[in-house]
């Protein structure tokens, strides 16, 4: 549907629900049923002037059109199609149970890879949506039937109402559905879909005017209405979907850059995502929501691309290095910035980027910035990559425990690492838990003395020893 409605779910096959989503369908299944048998026992005929059968079909027609070719989001857990025009339409011209048969039709659709439980849902999610919308139009004095020019300007207030009572209801239905799911594809949280909807929610009312056009002109036209919509609706779906192409085409490059990232450097296999993942478990602790948050994933999992301008002989020298090597690692904050500061929608993640290697006390690098001059996103991003640097094997050292990585945070907080954001990390440690890597490959005995020489944990022993 076009309000958001026409966001389907895509959680996955159902024997993946878990109780609480089995719960939560059958809920929004037997609301949408009990709804349309109260309908059709206070009328079981729907014989008023304008529930006439075929207005109907058209409108579930176009409907149907609109919800088989939806565009996928970016990430992938949801799709968009501007088919709420259809349901929005029908809330004028056939009124609330109307309404809610035109959203039910979406049982029908032709789309490959829906289930039956996921049918059955989305039909009673439409459904829902549609019918409120359509009693939020009668309650502020809407009139059902084929509008006149003398309809104008008053229908235009029950309308704008009935839309984002629609919007909210589907949007709401569907996220609810989202955090019981598992995600689509491995390691794509929901904040993925998050930062899209208020942009999904405000196209949705922008699009939904179209459902008001094809009442007007249905007086005129006829059936003819619903096809006159037919481009713009599908213009606005291709807008949609080069939009989210171009969401999954900037998720790929930085899986790539990452992907070079780890193997130049072997002793950080699947560093960036566990930083990555920590970084936002922090953000979302100290109340960081949408795009911040998304960003800040960014963030984590691109901190160390400026090792692509590293020579690999520097970053796995084995002892110490000199002064120009070790300036050479100095400088990969500096080149990671280079690499992605192009990436238009990467914002203050850059900052996290540059600086995630700065200390508290004005010791770190590449500026020596101290405590609030250091950009929050790479305080937040320092904590994360000490941490899993520390709770991961290298060929120097073995793992410590969560527990004794916890105590070096703690121990180093308000030197290295701001202690606010420490805190908020243990606490979202306590809450969500942590997967320490499994052991990685001994190297070749010729190579056991190699160290990761940006490990941030180094430091750490540099200046305890002071």
């Amino acid at each position: 549907m076009l309000t958001g409605t026409g966001h389907q779910s895509r959680g996955g096959r159902t024997s993946k629900l878990s109780p609480a989503a089995w719960l939560y369908v059958a809920a929004v299944v037997v609301a949408a049923v009990a709804v349309l048998g109260q309908a059709l026992d206070a009328d079981p005929d729907l014989d008023g002037p304008v529930h006439q059968a075929w207005v109907m079909a058209v409108l579930a027609l176009l409907f149907l059109i609109c919800d088989s070719a939806p565009t996928t989001l970016a990430s992938r857990q949801s799709a968009w199609s501007p088919s709420s025009s259809a349901t929005l339409a029908a809330v004028v011209l056939v009124g609330p149970v109307g309404a809610l048969v035109v959203g039910a039709s979406s049982l029908l659709s032709v789309r490959r890879g829906l289930d039956l439980t996921q049918r059955v849902f989305n039909a009673s999610m439409y459904g829902l949506s549609a019918w409120a919308a359509g009693e939020a139009y009668l309650a502020l004095g809407g009139q059902v039937g084929h509008p006149s020019h003398q309809s104008f300007p008053g229908i235009i207030g029950p309308f704008a109402v009935a839309a984002v009572v629609q919007v909210s209801l589907n949007h709401g239905l569907l996220w609810g559905m989202l955090m019981l799911v598992p995600p689509a594809e491995p390691g794509q949280p929901a904040g993925a879909l998050q930062r899209h909807l208020p942009m999904l929610f405000f196209s949705d009312l922008g699009y939904a005017t179209l459902g008001l056009l094809i009442a007007a002109l249905w007086s005129v036209g006829g059936a003819f209405a619903a096809i006159l919509v037919l481009v713009p609706l599908f213009v606005a779906r291709w807008a949609i979907g080069q939009f989210a192409a171009q969401e999954r085409a900037y998720a790929a490059t930085m899986a790539a850059l990452c992907q070079a990232v780890e193997t130049k450097d072997c002793y950080t296999r699947g560093h960036s995502e566990r930083v990555s993942r920590g970084s936002a478990m922090i953000a979302r602790e100290v109340g960081m929501r949408g795009r911040r948050v998304e960003a800040i994933r960014y963030a984590g999992m691109l901190h160390d691309v400026g090792k692509l301008g590293v020579p690999t002989t520097v970053l796995q020298k084995n002892g110490a290095l000199s002064e120009e090597e070790y300036a050479a690692i100095q400088l990969h904050p500096m080149r990671g910035l280079a690499i992605v500061r192009e990436i238009g929608f990467l914002d203050e993640a850059l900052a996290g980027i540059m600086h995630h290697h700065e200390r508290m006390d004005g010791r770190g690098y590449p500026m020596g910035l101290a405590g609030d001059e250091i950009p929050e996103f790479a305080r937040v991003i320092a904590v994360a990559d000490a941490f899993d640097a520390m709770t991961s094997n290298r060929s120097y050292r073995g793992a410590r425990s969560i527990e004794e990585a916890i105590a070096d945070l703690r121990k180093w907080s308000g030197t290295q690492f701001d202690p606010a954001l420490v805190d908020a990390f243990v606490a979202a440690l306590r809450r969500e838990g942590w997967e320490q890597p499994q052991p990685a490959a001994m190297p070749p005995a010729d190579s056991m003395a190699a160290q990761d020489h940006d490990d941030p944990t180094a430091p750490l022993r540099v200046v305890e020893s002071r």
